[in-house]
């Protein structure tokens, strides 16, 4: 913003009167007071603005004036300009989150607002967060939370204190992201709290995985690679931020792009960079309303039936898609998914209490589709240092041995061990309909 007002003699007044006062300079804690204040005054007075709205340069002008004669403040216009303009910013569009968000920072993975009004974040490939110096009021917090649930016809209130919302894709941040607000009637504190998980801007490739993030070596994501190629069942475990979804996401760069792929999420997360991709999300709708979840069973369900050459499952937390995904999997549709398992032991015990918890599938019934839907494991872990690493890959042989899947080892951390020699029982053709 160029000019201090947007024109007219109010403009001309305030500038003129602004370059009256002293030029004495003001501290940092002085001028993030002359701004929470403004914006305080302004939300009490007029409310939040619109993005461009032409009143609000003026307005924020104006207001900053105002609260520095109150107190006596020096505001010169070499501060006022760089004061306004932060000024307009908390007003419009996401306030504080814009100067955190693409393409101003493009080296952040979580944003974090946590009840006290602190502000944390966490780079890309990072293994720990670390606190921003930004001061948000509580006013401008609530604001920002309506301006990101407004347009998704949602609201955080008391009776909905855990509210699930995207970062809509924009031009500058094509991939956008996932929220998890949280109502302080849960947290006990004082403002609304939140996490965003940005996605990346471009679909990451095997490439980024190794070299930049050092995840895994190139001789096992080559064998990877290969078993994406061959149309191999995969399913990747992991803990919570061991990277799950992105490696998944480089994994989808061996899958030709001649492929009709649908991928199914809660929330959508996965960014492909082949051109014929539908996406499915699940969305839970509140208590109360008359239009009925649409779950990720659901999702998998309908994809059976959009010749699809390859399924993607984002996240299998339900026995219910569990059993989906299987039944989809061994019906001849070749698909990746991810799983929240510390162990391929774990994933295997985890996926068979859901599945007879949600299902009724008894636990000799689970291990054995696990084994015949499965081809091969994938552990994500954080090493000693904090570093996300491929922990191994195992194949998964299709006869059960003493009741249990038997798990071959084929790569220990960075390092091949043993080759893939488990088929596809025939070539998966392309465009079949029907469920399973």
């Amino acid at each position: 913003m160029s000019t201090l007002f947007s024109g007219g003699n109010g403009g001309a007044t305030a500038v003129s009167t602004l370059l009256a006062l002293s030029s004495d300079s003001l501290t940092p804690e002085q001028q993030q007071a002359l701004i929470e204040a403004s914006v305080r005054r302004i939300l009490r007075r007029v409310g939040a603005f619109t993005a461009n709205d032409p009143r609000a340069p003026q307005v924020a002008g104006e207001t900053l004036q105002e609260v520095a004669r109150e107190r006596s403040l020096p505001l010169p216009l070499s501060v006022a300009l760089p004061l306004q303009n932060r000024v307009v910013a908390l007003l419009t569009g996401y306030g504080f989150l814009d100067p955190l968000l693409p393409p101003h920072r493009t080296d952040l993975q979580e944003i974090v607002l946590d009840s006290q009004g602190r502000v944390w974040l966490r780079r890309k490939a990072g293994t720990h967060f670390e606190r921003h110096a930004l001061s948000v009021a509580v006013e401008e917090a609530w604001r920002v939370v309506d301006a990101i649930l407004g347009p998704q016809s949602k609201a955080l209130n008391e009776a909905a204190p855990s509210i699930d919302a995207r970062l809509l894709p924009t031009k500058d941040n094509p991939g956008g992201g996932r929220f998890k607000f949280l109502h302080p009637v849960i947290t006990g504190g004082l403002y609304p709290a939140f996490n965003l998980r940005l996605f990346e801007l471009q679909a990451p490739t095997p490439a980024q995985l190794i070299e930049q993030w050092q995840m895994t070596s190139w001789e096992v994501m080559t064998l990877l690679g290969q078993a994406v190629t061959r149309k191999l069942r995969l399913m990747i475990g992991g803990g919570t931020a061991t990277g799950k979804t992105t490696f998944l996401s480089a994994l989808g760069a061996y899958i030709p792009p001649t492929e009709r792929i649908v991928k199914i999420e809660d929330p959508a997360e996965i960014y492909l960079a082949q051109p014929h991709v539908q996406t499915l999300e699940a969305r839970l709708m509140p208590p109360g309303s008359k239009v009925p979840d649409y779950t990720v069973t659901d999702g998998v369900n309908d994809a059976m039936r959009l010749a699809p050459d390859r399924l993607i499952v984002g996240e299998v937390r339900t026995g219910h898609a569990a059993l989906a995904l299987f039944r989809a999997q061994m019906s001849d549709h070749p698909g990746l998914s991810t799983f929240h398992a510390e162990s391929p032991d774990a994933a295997l015990f985890r996926l068979a209490v859901i599945m007879f918890a949600d299902e009724g599938v008894r636990m000799e019934a689970a291990k054995a589709l696990f084994a015949q839907a499965v081809d091969v494991y994938v552990q994500l872990h954080f090493d000693a240092q904090g570093q996300r690493r491929v922990a191994g890959v195992w194949q998964i042989e299709s006869e059960l041995r003493a009741g249990n899947p038997e798990f071959t080892p084929v790569c220990q951390g960075s390092r091949v061990v043993g080759a893939l020699t488990r088929q596809r029982a025939h070539q998966h053709g392309g465009h079949q309909g029907g469920g399973a």
